[in-house]
């Protein structure tokens, strides 16, 4: 990494103590070495230096009341980080682990995927270190009303579109926008994830998880190889990992693991996704529960375990990190043959390398979970139009919009000397998009 070497060396000097963005800038100035060797005018004008940079950072405390009348303060972040291509575009997250760094390598990955969708949507991510674990809904609502009050003036449905997160689900959403519409006495699409009834779009909660299979089953395809008949372990237990073993069973998979943030279940005979939906969405206990309804699974402490089931798949769609070396090891020699991430960045470094080297058919996040980013631009697009798809329209848009990100990650990768390494070919895809903007658009941009 030679030519890119300084980049990193400043994103280091710069950004200290940022774990998470130091790990995503690199995985991504690593790939991109050939093209700065081809492109000597980007070089030139400072694309890599301007592409590690984000263009606006915003930074706001969050006070509000609980129950009890006490007040809190909580901090509040945005991260604008790209708009060459389009109004930037990221969800919010709500979790304790929040923080700069972590804002950062989302709002710097969300750039890449997000031009790999096709559709004209630049990078950004936001959120703050508010838990709405525990939290009543009054107590919710006030945080998610105070929150919007500052961030109502930095957003805007032609500059920035933030969408749902960790921790924001439809309940934030709305509380969010209708503060934002209180404020702004206008009705219009600068939050996705919204409503059935006011603004949002079908599929849009089953986008992430069927559109990591859709990428999943396309790269699997090139490989003479499919969901059929395939044993398969995906990690948590939320949207992403639910709907993608709903989309895994109807391709013809048959899931045997789910996770919590406690452990994991392990059913032999499949994973009875029904029951996994009564545990989480409606009596919203912990994922040890589906041994009481079904007495053949077993239930184990500790979440890492999961990666020693044997399986043909593995979707890990938890956290980041959730996937290092000796776990990577351990699905290799289970006879594991495919990886494809659900979450943002879950697989390490030397996991990766470790998939990559033992021919391991390997989905990086930026292209398979694109789809949820994905469908929220479809969202804008109906909100744009006063209209609505059904739900067959948006999921035939969808699975198109993944089917492409395959092509374009694995056609990259073959022209720049990757050939087989879908995580390089999804850099260099994403980044060609938007540096080519950033050169048209000057120095400015």
């Amino acid at each position: 990494m030679q030519i890119l070497k300084n980049v990193m060396d400043q994103v280091i000097k710069r950004n200290p103590d940022e774990p998470e963005f130091h790990q995503a800038a690199l995985e991504v100035l690593e790939s991109l070495e050939p093209v700065a060797e081809r492109n000597p005018h980007w070089v030139r004008a400072g694309i890599f230096d301007r592409i590690v940079e984000p263009e606006r950072q915003i930074f706001f405390r969050v006070p509000w009341v609980d129950d009890q009348g006490t007040v809190h303060v909580n901090r509040g972040f945005r991260i604008q980080f790209n708009s060459a291509i389009g109004p930037y575009k990221g969800g919010i997250r709500l979790h304790p682990s929040v923080n700069a760094s972590i804002l950062k390598f989302l709002g710097f990955e969300q750039v890449f995927k997000n031009s790999l969708t096709g559709l004209p949507i630049g990078g950004g991510k936001g959120g703050s270190d508010f838990d709405p674990k525990g939290k009543s809904d009054g107590e919710v609502m006030r945080f998610c009303q105070s929150f919007m009050t500052e961030l109502y003036r930095h957003i805007g449905e032609n500059t920035d579109i933030p969408a749902g997160d960790i921790g924001t689900g439809a309940r934030e959403i709305g509380f969010m926008y209708g503060q934002y519409k209180r404020i702004k006495n206008n009705f219009t699409g600068v939050l996705t994830g919204k409503g059935l009834t006011w603004g949002g779009s079908l599929a849009r909660t089953e986008a992430t998880g069927y559109g990591l299979c859709y990428f999943m089953e396309e790269a699997l395809r090139a490989k003479g190889k499919s969901f059929k008949d395939a044993t398969v372990v995906i990690s948590g237990s939320g949207n992403v990992a639910v709907y993608a073993a709903i989309k895994t069973s109807e391709l013809g998979g048959k899931v045997v693991a789910l996770s919590d943030s406690n452990g994991y279940i392990y059913d032999p005979q499949g994973i009875n996704i029904d029951t996994v939906r009564k545990i989480k969405e409606v009596e919203r206990k912990r994922i040890n529960e589906y041994v009481k309804y079904h007495p053949g699974a077993s239930y184990t402490e500790g979440c890492a375990g999961i990666w020693t089931v044997k399986c043909d798949i593995a979707l890990p769609s938890a956290t980041q990190n959730e996937i290092d070396e000796e776990s990577a090891t351990a699905l290799v020699s289970n006879g594991c043959y495919a990886v494809g991430e659900g979450a943002n960045m879950p697989s390490t470094p030397g996991a990766i390398r470790v998939f990559l080297k033992n021919g391991v058919i390997f989905g990086p996040a930026k292209a398979a979970n694109a789809g949820g980013v994905a469908t929220s631009a479809l969202e804008m697009a109906q909100n744009s139009m006063r209209y609505s798809w059904s739900f067959e329209e948006v999921d035939a848009k969808l699975k198109s919009i993944m089917v492409g990100i395959y092509k374009a990650a694995s056609s990259a990768a073959d022209e720049y000397g990757y050939q087989g390494n879908l995580c390089a070919g999804a850099n260099i895809a994403g980044f060609l998009k938007v540096a080519d903007a950033m050169y048209s658009q000057g120095i400015a941009y």
